[in-house]
């Protein structure tokens, strides 16, 4: 039931970079969830998933829907004649940042090393934010010392691109060295890494 959840989540409510009216309240009640001690159960998991309990997947979820509204994804947006400024659902998801920034900041001490890390890759994009530019300082040594060093390659790619956009140190960190070794590995239909 948790997994169908989920796919609910991804499937309906956020598919394909698109956010949806009621991605906005649901991002809200997600937020709002993450506290629930039921989310530190584990899902079901397929090929590829990142690691971690429900609550490491919600905060992913709420990572990828702020990461629609973000700068970047602002510039781009608009270079293809579709602004942010006129479509109503990501004007909510940008009204709603700082309750999405409170909820997932408290995620970052989570006993749980993968929901720790999802926390953190979460708080990324969320202070994209003019109103949480400040926490911005008080959490690039999470970035660095968390993200920086986790073994999946997408959360050090993160903690990179995050670091270097807000001009902070970032030698020393590795990313994907080959970019294309995940496409080009055949695994077993038995390895659950992402």
């Amino acid at each position: 039931m948790r997994t169908k959840a989920l796919d609910y989540l991804y499937g309906t409510l956020h598919h394909q970079n698109t956010l949806y009216s009621a991605t906005v309240p649901t991002a809200l009640y997600v937020a709002a969830l993450l506290a629930d001690p039921r989310t530190a159960w584990s899902i079901d998991k397929e090929r590829g998933s990142f690691p971690g309990p429900m609550r490491a997947e919600l905060l992913a979820w709420i990572a990828s829907v702020a990461n629609e509204v973000t700068d970047e994804a602002e510039k781009t947006s608009r270079r293809f004649g579709f602004p942010l400024d006129g479509y109503p659902p990501a004007l909510g998801i940008l009204e709603i940042r700082p309750l999405l920034f409170t909820a997932v900041l408290d995620a970052t001490d989570d006993a749980d090393l993968h929901v720790r890390e999802a926390a953190i890759a979460a708080c990324v994009p969320l202070l994209d934010d003019p109103r949480l530019l400040h926490h911005r300082q008080d959490l690039t040594p999470l970035i660095r010392e968390v993200l920086g060093t986790s073994e999946l390659w997408q959360h050090r790619e993160r903690a990179i691109d995050a670091l270097d956009a807000w001009g902070e140190d970032s030698s020393g960190l590795e990313g994907q060295r080959n970019p294309f070794a995940f496409c080009d590995t055949d695994l077993p239909l038995s390895d659950s890494s992402p």
